[in-house]
């Protein structure tokens, strides 16, 4: 750290997020980052779910998603999970380039030629004033030097919250919720997202890509919800 950082955390020390111990500059102290919730080594390459040897999973094999593979950096648990819930619902956006930073240490993608982060519902979005999708991808743009294209899709419907629909019931409620407004033209595109539970949503949002030509889609995350 700099002399001129060194005497920012020095005048403007922060408590840690998840126990409170000082933490100087970070949003976590030194003892609750080597205890992030860290995904198993070995993971289905495309949707990040932990899998033998890390091949492709029994799922991805029996019902392909359209997306071509996931990068999650954390299992959605404390104190990732409260960090997410604290951007997405109480506008902690100062978080976003922490989370940000966090996948962009772990992972760089191959041969991207553009980012696009999840969107979301209009009526959402004046609700919260923010997509907490785009601020994190507004970081990895910058990390990765990429294009980030943020009005290139919408949400045009407003669908049955997912968390508390079966598998099934999901990929039927999240059906023709996006759209797409111009061709893609073989593009590769890495999607941004908070937090991939069943993947449902991301798969959707992938055939719909794919549908405007993306060659390739790949998902990079935050968290991954594990199943139990």
């Amino acid at each position: 750290m700099s002399a001129a950082g060194r005497l920012a955390a020095w005048l403007l020390p922060q408590d840690c997020y998840a126990c409170g111990a000082p933490a100087g500059r970070d949003f976590l102290c030194t003892d609750c980052r080597k205890d992030l919730p860290a995904l198993p080594a070995e993971r289905c390459p495309q949707c990040a779910l932990p899998s033998p040897a890390g091949q492709t999973c029994g799922a991805c094999l029996r019902d392909a998603p359209h997306f071509d593979a996931t990068f999650a950096r954390w299992s959605y648990d404390f104190p990732v999970r409260e960090m997410i819930l604290a951007l997405k619902y109480r506008a902690r956006l100062a978080l976003a380039p922490w989370l940000a930073a966090s996948l962009a240490g772990q992972f760089r993608p191959q041969e991207a030629d553009c980012l696009i982060p999840l969107p979301v519902h209009p009526a959402r979005l004046a609700e919260r004033g923010f997509n907490q999708s785009v601020e994190i991808a507004r970081h990895l743009a910058q990390h990765w030097n990429l294009p980030l294209l943020v009005d290139l899709c919408v949400k045009d419907r407003i669908i049955a919250p997912q968390a508390s629909l079966p598998w099934k019931a999901r990929r039927k409620n999240i059906r023709g919720a996006f759209r797409c407004t111009q061709d893609l033209g073989g593009k590769k595109v890495v999607v941004v997202d908070d937090v991939m539970t069943t993947g449902a949503t991301l798969d959707e949002f992938a055939r719909v890509l794919k549908q405007r030509g993306a060659s390739r889609v790949v998902n990079v995350v935050v968290a991954r919800t594990l199943r139990e």
